[in-house]
């Protein structure tokens, strides 16, 4: 093969393509015809343009932590967006530029450099720019400034027409309100403009733990709409006699000089003050919180097995009994020994990427099943897919919205009804911007 950085021996040829056939869901395999690394805007126009002549479909990838096939090319052509990874700070205008391929970790690192960060980061920073802004990205900072893909003041694309633009809200408005969430659909992105905040010195972090579902619902409110707190999110955790427990994580900035007053930032809340946890970190150190999760994970081999996980936005209204009845049902109780539960409030009025769907109302809840299923058993995979779908199908009878970033098998008519009002106009973009219907089929959108 050879590919647009120039020929590859056989060996990393079959390398290349067995990675670029399997992604972090360990699900769907599908093996593409090639795979192509390019280093400027130029190239991936090649790729387009030699895709385009043979009708070959296209896709992006990052790091790989799609779920169910979503980025991936059954006999097509793989974009690897990994030497397009250049990360350049502008302190003085607030800014960030990073490529498509560059890893959200290399974007913490250059920007508190400089005493700043992005105002919403991802969790987990070993995904790409790309990868987390073509579906929206959640973090803990999300209740306040919405969602990752919120953040993006620019963006550099090629399009499914092989076109090279760069869009923002000003100009080329309706393409850079279809890239951004918009599941790849029209353009690749090659690289972001991103603002920034000044970044805190240290944070204080509370782990509040709640036993009744309506007052962990009711803390995590309150410290949400609490301009002290920068981060909030919380977590369902198994607790004994098949129960659960609920733990509110709430995280407030500091200097140092004098500690946060306990008492006047948490002393109203309902939990068990009893074993509430408080610790201080420095800021660098709490955005990598979740590494030595991935550490463990990747030992005992748990980080390369199938992971059939579902994301859901709920009314929060409907979250205290929704949760926990999702939680008793039997195809759940998998999570309790290989997975986790994922909570955070969120502001429908701070989610502002018009393609990102959600719930009405303001008070929302995200809901993150995020399950590690057992190697070699693929019908236990199936099972969980299926449990997937059930679960979805009675999110949105209350009123429920599905996440795309999940491992939940969806048809054209079944990505009409989410997209809803928004679709027709997804569908133009999709007719101006990539005509011959080319750019990122594994969401299954169209016919």
């Amino acid at each position: 093969m050879t590919g647009i950085s120039g020929p590859v021996s056989r060996p990393d040829v079959d390398a290349c393509l067995a990675r670029a056939s399997d992604d972090f869901g360990h699900i769907v395999t599908s093996r593409p015809l090639s795979v192509h690394t390019p280093r400027s805007t130029a190239e991936i126009q090649d790729v387009l343009a030699h895709a385009t002549a043979r009708r070959l479909p296209v896709s992006a990838r990052g790091g790989g932590y799609a779920l169910y096939g979503q980025g991936q090319v059954d006999g097509g052509c793989v974009v690897d967006m990994g030497a397009l990874n250049e990360v350049r700070c502008l302190p003085d205008e607030g800014l960030l530029v990073a490529g498509a391929g560059a890893l959200w970790s290399d974007v913490v690192r250059v920007a508190l450099a400089e005493g700043l960060t992005p105002p919403v980061l991802p969790d987990h920073l070993g995904g790409s720019v790309g990868g987390v802004l073509v579906t929206g990205g959640f973090g803990g900072a999300s209740h306040r400034h919405g969602v990752v893909a919120d953040q993006v003041r620019e963006l550099d694309v090629v399009t499914g027409a092989g076109e090279a633009v760069t869009c923002s809200r000003e100009r080329h408005r309706d393409l850079f309100h279809a890239v951004l969430a918009g599941l790849g659909q029209c353009a690749l992105i090659v690289r972001a403009t991103l603002r920034l905040v000044p970044a805190p010195t240290l944070v204080r972090r509370y782990r509040l733990y709640h036993q009744d579902p309506a007052t962990y619902f009711a803390d995590q409110r309150r410290l949400a709409r609490d301009d002290r707190f920068s981060h909030v999110s919380g977590q369902a955790r198994p607790a004994v006699g098949g129960t659960w427990e609920y733990v509110v994580e709430a995280v407030a900035p500091h200097a140092g000089r004098l500690p946060p007053d306990d008492a006047l930032l948490i002393g109203g809340l309902a939990h068990d003050h009893d074993i509430e946890e408080i610790e201080d970190l420095g800021y660098a150190e709490y955005l990598r919180r979740p590494d030595r999760d991935e550490r463990l994970l990747r030992v005992t081999g748990e980080w390369t097995r199938p992971h059939p996980w579902l994301t859901l936005l709920l009314p929060e209204e409907a979250a205290a009994s929704f949760v926990p009845a999702v939680l008793a049902d039997p195809a759940q109780h998998g999570l309790r020994t290989c997975g986790a539960v994922q909570l955070r409030p969120l502001d429908g009025a701070a989610l502002r990427a018009p393609l990102l769907r959600r719930p009405r109302g303001e008070r929302l809840c995200l809901l993150s099943l995020m399950r590690t299923a057992p190697p070699g058993d693929p019908d236990g995979v199936r099972r969980l897919v299926a449990a997937n779908r059930a679960v979805h199908e009675r999110a949105r009878e209350v009123g429920g919205v599905l996440y795309p970033a999940s491992a939940v098998p969806m048809a054209p008519e079944d990505w009409r009804a989410h997209f809803g009002h928004a679709y027709e106009g997804l569908a133009r973009a999709k007719a101006q911007y990539d005509p011959y219907g080319i750019l990122t089929r594994g969401y299954a959108l169209w016919r």
